[in-house]
């Protein structure tokens, strides 16, 4: 259940953004915008935000989904998990390291990780359990996503992504109630 009912009747004043929102998500509403659109100036800026963070950087997908899926776990935010698994695999990403990634902060020390995969998932945990960036950790994510650009943008992701996580606990979105079909991130 969630800890704020979910808005059930969109208002008229909010039908042009839930229209963007849908189109955004194929023709749906995920219980999350349900959630947003409270506000309807937050799930503007986030719908805005999410996008560009989703589908314009130049990082590779792979590592993007990677680091969200491992934010999800270290927060407990498995509606997040639930949305970005899928996308990690559509992205290249690996089923078992799915698997690894449920070890949670010990997930790093796994040999099943390539060094790219060890990499995102160290500045991942150092931000968001830690915020401070150890240079030796930064340096290592630098190295395996190539460019100044690519490091940025998975430092964005990870920090665009610990809101995301904290927003779905606090208010409590779950998947009670969603369209099974509907998974796709957020």
């Amino acid at each position: 259940m969630p800890h704020i009912p979910y808005l059930t009747e969109i208002p008229p004043a909010s039908a042009e953004l839930a229209a963007a929102i849908r189109q955004r998500r194929g023709g749906r509403l995920l219980n999350l915008d349900r959630m947003l659109l409270h506000s309807p100036p937050f799930a503007a800026g986030w719908n805005t935000f999410l996008r560009e963070v989703r589908t314009g950087l130049a990082l590779n997908g792979e590592w993007r989904e990677l680091a969200i899926c491992y934010i999800a776990v270290l927060n407990d935010a498995d509606y997040e998990l639930t949305q970005h698994a899928p996308e990690y695999l559509d992205q290249g990403g690996r089923a078992e390291v799915l698997v690894i990634l449920q070890r949670g902060a010990h997930a790093i020390d796994d040999p099943g990780l390539t060094a790219t995969e060890t990499n995102v998932l160290a500045l991942t945990l150092a931000m968001t359990r830690e915020v401070a960036v150890a240079p030796a950790v930064l340096e290592r994510a630098r190295a395996g996503v190539g460019s100044e650009r690519e490091l940025v943008e998975l430092i964005g992701v990870i920090a665009a992504y610990n809101m995301v996580s904290r927003f779905l606990v606090a208010t409590g979105v779950s998947l009670a109630g969603e369209d099974p079909a509907s998974a796709g991130g957020n």
